[in-house]
């Protein structure tokens, strides 16, 4: 396995992401979870990564029943973050840290992150002493390392990492179709990281799925390289940068672990064959029209849409009829998306969902675009 270059207690380089478990309806699977954990840790992996927002509070639930319950601490690194919503004032940021560890059945995080700072979030963390909070918490030994979870430009995280030189690490999204797209701008963030010589944790190195569920045209480029999942291309290409420290996969299935796990231990660098088909592969999905939505659900948490619009969901929805054609988009949108929730065409237009869209996507066209699409009879 893969030695980690920058922190020693972090085996390897792979990580599971707790965001998009698996489910049984409103409900984490936790037999199969449990199993997930297991067969993570029997291949000597030992990172884990969640925050009180994911999957309504119950992605650190699960850890505690799953991961802490049945495993010594010693066993299992964890991350945990602080998250705007929850926090009005100083104040506020101990009694939050001190629910956070009794939900996830721990006593202290491995790491802990100012999560999704951006220009129009961090002032409130720089207020609210949010990082000078996290730094005397580590002095405590509640924290062993303060790092930040990243949506925006360089310049914005230049500014950040100016402020707190002391942080330890910077969570970034990054992928092969984000690398070069100025709305996500990751090949400038992540060279902000290294000119500031901050390890880089990466998030979203699959894009919420979407560098696994591509457009036939683009699936049989990697077909032809005569081996590998899209996941295995999508993930070495992000482990051949010399900064990345953590690759977190929000795996949802035992089936996806397993097939992360096959090259994860050893993640071998991209030959330029496969390079050139990635290349190619990009210029395909950007062909689709599709919408680059994580479906990292922000939007939607904490009541952000007052017509309960499902947008990723809808968002879903559009691309497969969009971007992969599929027939059955439509019924889907009509009988499962918007059964007992809003339809894109409701949308009032607040903007709510655009503030805490870590994307930056013009949700309120999007979602015109895709009542267009999916409503019409």
């Amino acid at each position: 396995m893969k030695t980690n270059p920058f922190f020693p207690e972090i085996k390897g380089v792979f990580g599971f992401g707790c965001m998009r478990l698996p489910m049984i309806g409103e409900e984490v699977d936790e037999a199969q979870f449990s199993l997930m954990i297991d067969r993570f840790l029997d291949a000597g992996f030992n990172y884990f990564d969640t925050a009180h927002g994911y999957i309504d509070g119950k992605s650190e639930k699960a850890i505690a029943r799953c991961l802490s319950a049945r495993y010594d601490r010693s066993k299992f690194l964890l991350t945990n973050k602080l998250t705007a919503p929850y926090f009005n004032c100083e104040a506020d940021i101990r009694p939050f840290f001190e629910s956070q560890l009794a939900a996830c059945g721990v006593d202290y995080f491995d790491f802990y992150l100012m999560h999704a700072q951006s220009r129009e979030n961090f002032p409130k963390f720089k207020e609210c002493r949010a990082y000078e909070t996290a730094f005397e918490l580590k002095k405590e030994g509640k924290i062993r390392h303060v790092g930040l979870s990243f949506h925006d430009s360089a310049e914005v995280l230049d500014e950040i990492l100016c402020t707190y030189p002391e942080v330890d690490a910077v969570q970034i999204q990054f992928n092969y179709a984000d690398y070069r797209d100025p709305s996500v701008d990751s090949k400038r963030v992540y060279e902000t990281c290294v000119k500031h010589r901050k390890p880089v944790i990466v998030m979203e190195p699959v894009k919420g799925g979407t560098l696994v569920r591509l457009p036939d045209k683009a699936k049989d480029l990697f077909t032809a390289l005569g081996g590998g999942s899209p996941a295995s291309y999508a993930l070495r290409f992000v482990a051949g940068f010399p900064q990345m420290c953590m690759i977190l996969s929000g795996m949802s299935s035992l089936e996806q672990m397993e097939d992360n796990l096959s090259f994860m231990p050893d993640p071998l660098p991209l030959n330029e064959t496969e390079e050139q088909a990635i290349e190619k592969v990009c210029a395909v999905i950007k062909e689709t029209g599709g919408i680059p939505c994580t479906g990292c659900r922000y939007c939607i948490t904490d009541n952000h849409c007052p017509k309960d619009i499902l947008i990723p969901d809808v968002f879903a929805a559009y691309n497969s009829k969009v971007a992969f054609h599929s027939w059955t988009a439509g019924g889907y949108y009509r009988r499962v998306v918007t059964k007992d929730h809003g339809k894109a065409s409701d949308c009032i237009s607040c903007g709510m969902c655009e503030r805490v869209c870590p994307a930056h996507l013009p949700i309120r066209e999007l979602l015109r675009k895709a009542a267009e699409q999916l409503e019409k009879r």
